[in-house]
């Protein structure tokens, strides 16, 4: 059965063709003017009309999903290889490869590819495409550059009761990630609400940690290894020294047991460049520096007491709170103690009286920060109380050969620029982080930025020099991008820095002799006095003397 639906209209109700023609204009309507409507308007003089000609601007806020951006990795492995030959035999290996290399059709093809590669080779060295036609003047335009620097990021401590931010490490990696130990250091801080964790975070992503460390007390110091960047060294504030490996979470490794550590908070950890790359020492305000091996933690391998008067003996040995150690001198390292000393050790001495080389009295307080110079491994940079100075083991028993100013604030940190060698950041109290160039200015900081309102704690550069890292009292790290002319290596940069540091040193040298000249001068006239007389036949034999003259003058009278 079909079904149908019928739908009937006129044809001239639709589909009736439009028929347009061409015609003259024409008036159909003309409405003449009436005079007597003229009296129901009201003249207005003058008129005022206002115009505006500006676009009209709307304003529109879009809510924008957030991205969640992950890092991967692939893992590549070696293949190529026949199913017979296992990859990580060498022997199989290397019997295949020599198996290949007598064959003709191996030879012919090495042949042609060769003439082909040679072809491009020498294609390419025809013309340098990189060389600079206008270095000059690139480096007048950057010597006319002024000094500055950006925040480009700020990494806050993601608990609610905060805590210092006290020491920064980068990973070795291209710096992809800062390792933050977070502990608070007020004397008898009882907040019973405090965190232990510290973090290591991942600068593509600074608003949640990439990993959380657990240690069992608060971590004052962190270091990367630079073989293994998987392993982390720290040192607690209850003196045990604690390793982590990234591949395997955030809890401890291992770490050292209490009674054979260190008896107060370790301020100073460092790797040492062995040959396993498990090997590290220690630095605490208990006077001792210990030596470790992460494969066997249960004791130290060494140990050297920071007793400066060479008796190895722990009831007069100084306090260290900073430590320092270059891989260009394998045997020494430097301690910042307590006391305002800076102690040269040697650990290929014999005896622990022999490790304590050379020691230099340098500031009025405590040395917050000593770290050796990248470029000149014989000289090495201080701060303490309100200044930095700068040293050189040349020179044993004298002052600093380069000093910076007094400040008002106390300065905290100071580090080495990796990239200039006459360039070195400090932190002060008052959150001002100051960038010296002791090749142009010696008197007065190249760049003084205000970072924040808070104590600066921690300081470290990245290894391009580009990113400054700051760490605050509350926890705050801020991430600094410094201008160009900071951190490019200019033309003999490095050979008039040299000859800066060898002439202060010879300065200070001559300054030296000529003190102890005058000390000997001194002596030896105390020498040539006579015996000191009784203070009573002074007095009786000047008395005597006052009165003659006195009765001479009488009688001439």
């Amino acid at each position: 059965m079909e079904i149908k639906y019928e739908y009937t209209r006129k044809r001239s109700e639709f589909g009736r063709p439009c028929s347009f023609s061409d015609f003259l204009a024409e008036v159909t309507v003309d409405i003449p003017p009436d005079p007597s409507l003229a009296d129901d308007f009201i003249p207005q003089d003058p008129v005022d009309v206002a115009v505006q000609e500006g676009p009209v601007m709307a304003l529109h806020e879009v809510n924008v999903n957030w991205v969640q951006v992950s890092v991967r990795g692939v893992n590549h492995v070696e293949g190529g290889w026949p199913k017979h030959i296992d990859p990580k035999n060498s022997e199989l290996t290397t019997r295949y490869r020599e198996e290949v290399e007598r064959e003709e059709v191996y030879t012919r093809t090495i042949q042609r590819l060769g003439s082909l590669m040679e072809h491009y080779v020498k294609q390419n060295n025809t013309i340098d495409i990189y060389e600079e036609y206008f270095e000059e003047e690139e480096e007048e335009d950057e010597e006319e550059e002024h000094s500055s620097a950006k925040t480009i990021n700020v990494l806050r401590d993601p608990n609610t009761t905060k805590r210092m931010a006290t020491h920064l490490c980068w990973h070795p990696d291209a710096n992809r990630a800062v390792a933050v130990a977070y502990c608070s250091l007020d004397f008898q801080d009882s907040r019973t609400d405090m965190n232990f964790d510290s973090y290591i975070w991942d600068l593509e992503k600074p608003y949640t940690p990439e990993l959380t460390l657990k240690p069992s007390s608060p971590v004052v110091t962190l270091e990367y290894n630079s073989k293994d960047w998987h392993h982390v060294l720290g040192g607690c504030y209850n003196g045990q020294i604690v390793y982590w490996d990234t591949r395997k979470g955030g809890l401890p490794m291992e770490m050292t047991p209490v009674e054979l550590s260190h008896r107060d908070p370790v301020y100073g950890a460092c790797w040492l460049p062995s040959r396993t790359g498990t090997e590290c020492f220690s630095g605490s305000t208990d006077g001792q520096v210990l030596w470790w091996d992460i494969r066997k933690l249960s004791q130290p391998s060494e140990k050297l007491i920071l007793d400066i008067t060479r008796e190895d003996q722990l009831q007069k040995a100084l306090g260290a709170i900073s430590l320092d150690f270059a891989p260009t001198m394998p045997t020494k390292f430097l301690v910042g103690t307590e006391q305002g000393i800076i102690i040269s050790c040697n650990r290929d001495a014999k005896t622990p009286p022999e490790k304590i080389a050379n020691i230099f009295r340098s500031h009025i307080g405590a040395v917050y920060r000593v770290t050796r110079s990248p470029f000149f491994p014989k000289v090495f940079l201080s701060v303490g109380d309100w200044t930095a100075r700068i040293w050189t083991e040349e020179l044993m028993d004298s002052s600093s050969i380069m000093e910076t100013k007094y400040h008002t604030a106390y300065l905290l940190d100071v580090c080495w620029s990796p990239v200039k060698p006459a360039v070195f950041f400090t932190a002060r109290s008052d959150g001002t982080l100051d960038v010296w160039d002791f090749l142009f200015h010696q008197k007065e900081p190249s760049l003084s930025l205000k970072v924040s309102n808070e104590p600066l704690l921690s300081l470290r550069v990245q290894d391009n020099g580009h990113i400054v890292g700051c760490g605050t009292r509350l926890g705050t790290v801020s991430l600094l991008e410094i201008s160009p002319g900071l951190c490019t290596l200019r033309k003999n940069e490095k050979t008039l820095t040299s000859t800066m540091f060898e002439r202060e040193a010879r300065r200070e040298k001559v300054l030296q002799d000529k003190y102890r000249e005058r000390q000997l001068r001194e002596q030896e006239c105390l020498r040539a006095r006579p015996e000191e007389e009784d203070p009573q036949e002074v007095f009786e034999q000047a008395k005597a003397h006052f009165f003659s003259s006195i009765k001479a003058e009488q009688r001439r009278r």
